[in-house]
């Protein structure tokens, strides 16, 4: 069943957080369906503007629609992830999704308040609900290119003023975290003091980690002895999940992690199989490691085993109970 997202917040707040995963595909989605129906958990489905261009936005949507019907004890949200203007505006005429970010990140104060101002009248027209970030991470996923020396932390009283003025329903704060599988170097960590500062201005209001994969070095050494060179990868250490939750981050990204598991099903079938050519033999297995993986995490974020009571709470905020 898909719910507002402001739902799954409301319930979260304070206890866990909810996995927000990106789909490009099919085998995505059905892994990403698995393993939150065996791990018991609500969720985010995020898709992002190039999935949407992938092949076809309306391929996606025809993709969750059916999940939602193999699967309709699932609970769960449709996000856009990283949206501009205009994608916020496609999305919100839609009817599909029930939450949007608009990403002003990269502009200056003032213009991101205006921008994130007329996303939010234009969604909260349509019921739908606003993410906006404020502060920049680095790193590279996607359009998104930022680099290390151009990052920097969302200030507190920014935040503030930032989420009065625009009437954002969550914000995507920058503490430390980046795009993409190279996310540390050095003395870089999560500045979980930040996130604190922030809940103190803003209590009560739903914060958002983006660049939150852990990258597993299980994951990389197993890509690399496949064939693959990724070096120097390092990722938020995922026992820091819950402790943000408590401080009121209710939503975790997590991308990088599932292209990991993507590429190394792929790249040791085809190393141990030279011979094979139909794509649904790693298909099929991509979506059990997949479903794996995604209930792991629930775990970590302590999403896990609270599908029933977000359910009962869900259907009362609805007043459908």
């Amino acid at each position: 069943m898909i719910v507002p997202t402001r739902i799954l917040f409301e319930h979260a707040y304070g206890k866990y957080a909810l996995g927000a995963y990106n789909v490009n595909n099919l085998e995505q989605a059905m892994g990403l369906f698995r393993g939150n129906m065996e791990s018991q958990a609500p969720f985010i489905i995020q898709i992002s503007k190039g999935a949407r261009s992938y092949t076809d936005k309306r391929m996606l949507e025809a993709i969750i629609r059916t999940a939602e019907q193999i699967w309709p004890d699932a609970l769960f949200a449709v996000h856009l992830d990283h949206g501009d203007e205009q994608t916020c505006y496609d999305c919100i005429e839609s009817g599909f999704y029930t939450s949007v970010m608009i990403d002003g990140s990269h502009l200056p104060f003032e213009e991101n308040i205006a921008v994130t101002k007329r996303v939010v009248e234009a969604a909260h027209a349509k019921g739908i609900s606003v993410e906006a970030e404020l502060g920049m991470l680095g790193g590279v996923e996607e359009h998104i290119s930022v680099d290390e020396k151009d990052a920097r932390l969302t200030d507190p009283a920014e935040a503030e003023e930032f989420v009065k003025r625009t009437g954002c329903d969550s914000l995507a704060v920058a503490i430390g975290t980046s795009h993409g599988a190279y996310k540390f170097s050095g003395t870089q960590r999560i500045h979980m003091e930040r996130v604190a500062e922030i809940q103190k201005r803003l209590p009560g209001f739903p914060l958002v980690m983006h660049g939150s994969s852990s990258i597993p070095q299980d994951e990389v050494e197993r890509i690399n002895a496949a064939g693959g060179c990724l070096k120097g990868t390092k990722g938020v250490d995922p026992a820091q999940y819950l402790p943000a939750a408590k401080l009121g981050v209710c939503k975790i990204n997590i991308d990088t992690d599932g292209r990991l598991v993507w590429c190394r099903v792929h790249r040791e079938f085809f190393r141990d199989h030279c011979d094979k050519f139909d794509l649904r033999e790693p298909g099929k297995i991509f979506m059990q490691e997949y479903a794996k993986f995604i209930a792991s995490r629930n775990e970590l974020l302590g999403s896990a085993g609270q599908l029933e009571s977000a359910r009962e709470y869900a259907l009362k905020a609805l007043g459908k109970k």
